[in-house]
């Protein structure tokens, strides 16, 4: 007789237990893996490792602003395709998707909100809009947003992420550098305060433009800013480039960003520069 007895095994298939998508994400940094509402809870900071996500505008309006204070200006402002641009898809098909999929017209929304004690203009770019790529909408929010905020004597905060100019608009989108800028100069003649925070990633034109010409240029941790990608750069210069030359931490280092703000931090590191930016100007004022 066998030490053991005989045991009998079931040949059914156990099912496999209904898991909804998207209720568990991989770090791309630590290869943890991250109940989702744990991540949403942190402000999309993981738990384990700090790496920190691309967060979408709703949320980085919660994580600046007073509870239920943004207002947002100019929402009946949305793209047309005025070149009639045709790639493998239309224009006109990816702006649809794009506003099915995110529930926004474009890639920024700019309005008023409270932050700490102070009403203040506030600007966020929202990568999964179309890379939040720059066109004659985003530039024209942006443009009226700095030219109320002058008008009201607001200072100005601008979330900045974007992949570039939106080829599908041409021209027209690089004229919206030039426009951003001259509101932005204007904003500043009036000694009226501008901070801008880069997210990743910063790139191309919204780069060289409104995102680095903030009084005060902040930076969150790991974030990509540049102008072209490190290949092209490499290409055209002949030359090996330094290692993650393009990082917040790097740019930092070299004098092109003020601070790099963990995101957990970054309401509060930037009342505290409006509770002295705003004290100054009173003071200049007096």
């Amino acid at each position: 007789m066998p030490f053991f007895g005989k045991r009998k095994y079931s040949t059914g298939k156990a099912k496999k237990r209904d898991i909804p998508d998207g209720m568990w994400l991989k770090c791309p940094a630590c290869t943890e893996i991250i109940f989702k509402r744990e991540l949403d809870a942190a402000f999309g900071v993981c738990p384990k490792c700090e790496h920190h996500f691309q967060i979408d505008r709703r949320m980085r309006i919660s994580l600046l602003s007073e509870e239920n204070s943004f207002q947002e200006w100019d929402t009946d402002l949305r793209s047309i395709d005025s070149l009639n641009f045709t790639g493998l898809e239309a224009y006109t098909t990816k702006l649809e998707e794009n506003i099915k999929k995110t529930g926004e017209k474009d890639a920024v929304s700019c309005g008023e909100a409270m932050m700490g004690g102070h009403r203040i203009a506030l600007g966020v770019m929202d990568f999964k809009f179309l890379g939040a790529s720059m066109g004659s909408v985003v530039g024209e929010k942006i443009t009226r947003m700095f030219e109320r905020a002058t008008e009201e004597k607001l200072p100005v905060l601008m979330s900045c992420t974007s992949g570039g100019a939106r080829m599908y608009e041409g021209m027209l989108s690089l004229m919206q550098m030039a426009k951003t800028s001259g509101a932005i100069a204007r904003h500043s003649q009036a000694s009226l305060p501008y901070i801008s925070l880069l997210t990743h990633p910063t790139m191309a034109g919204v780069m060289a433009s409104f995102a680095t010409l903030g009084d005060v240029i902040i930076a969150e941790p790991g974030a990509l800013i540049g102008f072209a990608g490190a290949r092209v750069i490499k290409e055209t210069t002949q030359q090996d480039l330094p290692e993650g030359f393009q990082k917040a931490e790097f740019l930092l280092e070299h004098g092109l960003i003020d601070m790099v703000v963990p995101r957990n931090e970054l309401k509060g590191e930037i009342v505290k520069l409006l509770d002295y930016m705003n004290g100054s100007s009173r003071d200049q004022g007096q």
